[in-house]
């Protein structure tokens, strides 16, 4: 069964920075999208980043140019790099895969920036 794990959430100040980190239970490879996800209350579930058969990145428009994501083949994990944070940022991220006609989610981790 896939799992996917994902950590580094939390509380951050408007312009702070956070690392989020997913862990996945088998290769990475097995995939052809990794990325992320996001979902705030009221609002539907909206595309971070994703990236496609490890070559390419898609981002949303609102976090163009602020947020960053990358793999580690050899630790199976994804992260996203997000800096200058803005309260809009705030929401549940979504680690997620697909491939082979499946996909799979993670249980999300609560990303809240406030001062």
């Amino acid at each position: 069964q896939v799992q996917l794990v994902e950590s580094g959430g939390g509380l951050v100040q408007p312009g702070g920075s956070l690392r989020l980190s997913c862990t996945f239970s088998t290769t990475i490879f097995r995939f052809d999208v990794v990325g992320w996800y996001r979902q705030a209350p009221g609002n539907k579930r909206e595309l971070v980043a994703v990236n496609t058969n490890g070559v390419r990145t898609s981002y949303g428009e609102s976090v163009k140019g602020r947020f960053t994501i990358s793999r580690d083949n050899d630790k199976n994990m994804i992260h996203l790099q997000m800096t200058s944070l803005k309260p809009e940022d705030t929401a549940v991220y979504y680690c997620t895969a697909g491939g082979m006609g499946n996909e799979y989610w993670g249980r999300g981790t609560q990303v809240t920036v406030s001062s």
